[in-house]
């Protein structure tokens, strides 16, 4: 016996929950979404640092920054079911970019576009940084940047949780299972098959399946995308708690840290080699090693601290230009691709899951234009370039 919906979704993590949800805004939509693990354990969205920010240098990356925090700061009622809001909370302490000399010209340019696009960031001095943060050493730093709103971090599994509760209330069905085959019909996909056995007829798919999956995927359709899973490690310590208002800090050197709750967390600039992987392993050297002879350096407070836990997650990255790849699939008419999001994906689930589902059901973005994502960039060999990458 074969099921059919309206639309398929492969990947039912943040990105595949928002595009469930956006569509399911549209009254008698039938929506499937097809997850392997409903637990979401390795999921990245669950071990995201889950980061919002406008501060990056290409024009569409900022203004999917501002609408992202724009849904966050409505969801506990956007995404409310029987009158219960939404709990995603948000703080926003901003972002806070160091350069050196050499960087000090890239953060300036920056800085023109994002303040042109409606980001509100400050330029600082070193003097004017040290009277906000007197426990940084600034040794080196020539420029700063500082996010004064919209900026900050939030729960990210439970902004996706809320997505999948809000989906399903609409009438969204999901499933544990695994894509095994895509069908297809000249330039139409007809159905997919999964490993239960079970067959579902489709009339549009669409591609959220994340560092895990979603190149295997675009492989089996014959649009193969330059999509790897490469391995993070975030490490969480206690230290002494220097400031009510202490922000998302990226070093000159790539190491980054913020708080959360009575502990820190810190990564670092991705590892030498960098592998296409699927392991959760902690490199546990990376932090004596890396990352906390960094932070002591740049704040003293932490040469005393404890290391609590770890652990890894991965990137979908998009080795071509570490920007996502969104939009319709070239060579088909029914079918949609949203992967390579480079650690961004986050973030940026609430404008893309919205964007996809316009383009789905209107044939357009209304809202959002995403073009500059989309596919054929990639075919063109056009990269869109984003120098504000973590």
């Amino acid at each position: 016996m074969t099921d059919t919906f309206d639309v398929v979704i492969a990947g039912g993590a943040a990105m595949g929950s928002s595009l469930a949800y956006h569509l399911a805004r549209e009254p008698g939509l039938r929506v499937l979404v097809v997850e392997k693990d409903l637990t979401y354990a390795r999921a990245a969205t669950s071990l995201s640092l889950s980061g919002v920010r406008q501060q990056f240098s290409q024009p569409l990356n900022i203004r999917v920054g501002l609408a992202g925090v724009a849904f966050l700061k409505t969801a506990a009622q956007t995404l409310a079911v029987d009158g219960e809001a939404a709990d995603v909370p948000l703080t926003e302490n901003g972002y806070l970019y160091l350069a050196s000399e050499a960087g000090a010209e890239v953060l300036r340019a920056n800085h023109e576009t994002q303040i042109a696009h409606g980001a509100q960031v400050a330029l600082l001095t070193p003097e004017e940084t040290q009277a906000r943060f007197p426990f940084l050493d600034l040794s080196g730093v020539a420029l700063a940047s500082l996010g004064l709103a919209g900026e900050g971090w939030f729960d990210a599994y439970a902004l996706m949780q809320a997505f999948r509760r809000k989906a399903r209330s609409l009438g969204v069905t999901y499933v544990q299972d695994e894509l095994v085959e895509v069908e297809r019909e000249g330039a139409r996909v007809t159905g997919v098959r999964l490993a239960s056995g079970r067959r579902v007829a489709c009339g549009a798919f669409v591609n959220t399946a994340g560092a895990s999956g979603a190149a295997r995927i675009a492989q089996g359709l014959g649009a193969p995308i330059p999509v790897e899973a490469r391995k993070r490690c975030v490490f969480v310590f206690e230290a002494k708690k220097l400031s009510e208002r202490f922000p998302l800090l990226i070093d000159p050197s790539g190491v980054y840290v913020r708080p959360e709750g009575r502990h820190y967390l810190v990564g670092g600039p991705a590892p030498e080699p960098d592998p296409d992987s699927q392991d959760f392993e902690v490199d546990w050297p990376q932090f004596e090693e890396t990352l906390w002879p960094a932070l002591a350096a740049r704040i003293p407070a932490f040469e005393e601290l404890r290391l609590v836990r770890a652990w890894a997650g991965h990137y979908d990255l998009n080795t071509f230009d570490h920007n996502a790849i969104v939009g319709r699939l070239p060579g088909y008419e029914n079918t949609y691709l949203a992967a390579g999001f480079s650690g961004h994906g986050v973030q940026q689930s609430p404008a893309i899951g919205r964007g996809l589902a316009e383009l789905i059901l209107h044939g357009g973005y209304r809202t959002l234009d995403l073009s500059d994502f989309a596919y054929e960039r990639i075919a063109a060999q056009r990269p869109l370039l984003e120098r504000n990458v973590i």
